[in-house]
């Protein structure tokens, strides 16, 4: 089901947190756009530092006349930096790219992105797009089982949300922390949204006890270690582990994988929003989604393939979301989490 802006209230976000980043935002974003002269815009991104840059030198030898500065952190962290801004006048990012529908829901509702009139989305998949087309995403990334091989065999592995609440699963599961981790977060609630799995699932899952981890990342490499031989994951993380020689793998689960898109939207207080809306179209583009799929993800159009030893998107049982009770039930499946892990 496809978003509809008019549910949401707007976030309240945390305080400012001082960040490192891979370049600061530009001191003249507010300068007038020329539609010829070279510019530059200011992106916030959640991206990997790696996969982001190899993405804006593709877009740079398309587009020599646009510089792209990046501003790189956690979705947390972006969004309280933006909020700081908006207290102090204007948000100094030209494009967010980060994080899952929910997130550009709010700054919708908010007022603070524009309509991308001019971004082509027509070969994109209609998972990825929002129908106000105040966003679009830019790769499905589904949250998967993911299983230690040297300790799990292939044949062995679970399949199924339902299986990891097997008993023979207790104190061999990890998962990341929702209170941390903003896809988590959209899991839990995912999950506790879902008629065949729900609360109950939830606890039962609690009693196998199951390690929290602060974010995908530590969740992926304690599964790779075989300290815990299963858990649940975003699936590009297993993939690019898998590709170094760890001995992971994945499945995605029978009654579907909760997935987040990683949208991009310009911001309405950029005077840059048609450099703003070509970065945005690149990332869209041919080009652009087969790097993504280089660089192990899902991407969000049929027609560049998926990455190797990766079913066909079409083919990949995703599950059926309904964003406006993801958000608005985000903070009870939270809780309903923590009493079930810590219980």
């Amino acid at each position: 089901m496809k978003p509809k802006h008019s549910f949401l209230a707007a976030l309240a976000l945390a305080s400012t947190i001082l960040l490192g980043s891979c370049g600061e935002p530009a001191s003249d974003n507010k300068n007038t756009q020329a539609a010829n002269d070279s510019t530059s815009i200011t992106v916030y991104t959640s991206e990997p530092e790696d996969k982001v840059d190899e993405i804006n030198a593709a877009f740079k030898e398309e587009n020599p006349h646009i510089e792209v500065k990046v501003f790189r952190a956690g979705t947390g962290d972006l969004n309280a930096r933006i909020s700081s801004e908006k207290q102090s006048g204007n948000i100094e990012a030209d494009v967010l790219w980060a994080a899952d529908a929910p997130t550009f829901e709010n700054y919708a509702e908010d007022g603070d992105l524009i309509k991308l009139a001019d971004v082509d989305s027509d070969d994109i998949i209609d998972e990825a797009k929002d129908d106000e087309n105040f966003y679009v995403g830019t790769r499905i990334i589904p949250t998967v089982i993911a299983y230690n091989t040297k300790e799990i065999a292939e044949g062995d592995a679970p399949t199924s949300w339902a299986d990891l609440t097997d008993p023979k699963y207790k104190d061999k599961l990890v998962m990341p922390n929702p209170a941390v981790s903003g896809a988590a977060a959209f899991n839990a609630s995912a999950w506790k949204n879902k008629p065949d799995l729900g609360e109950a699932w939830i606890k039962d899952l609690g009693k196998n006890s199951p390690m929290i981890a602060e974010s995908n990342g530590p969740t992926s490499q304690e599964i790779a270690a075989g300290s815990r031989s299963v858990g649940v994951v975003v699936d590009y993380l297993v993939r690019d582990l898998a590709d170094k020689g760890s001995p992971i793998a994945l499945a995605y689960p029978s009654e579907g994988a909760p997935y987040v898109t990683e949208p991009a939207g310009v911001f309405k207080d950029s005077n840059k929003q048609e450099a703003a809306q070509k970065y945005i179209s690149f990332l869209l583009s041919k080009k652009a989604q087969q790097i993504a799929v280089e660089q192990s993800y899902l991407p969000v159009r049929n027609d560049v393939g998926t990455p190797a030893g990766t079913p066909a998107l079409a083919d990949i049982e995703l599950m059926d979301q309904d964003l406006e009770k993801i958000t608005t039930g985000k903070d009870l499946a939270v809780e309903v989490f923590h009493q079930a892990v810590s219980s």
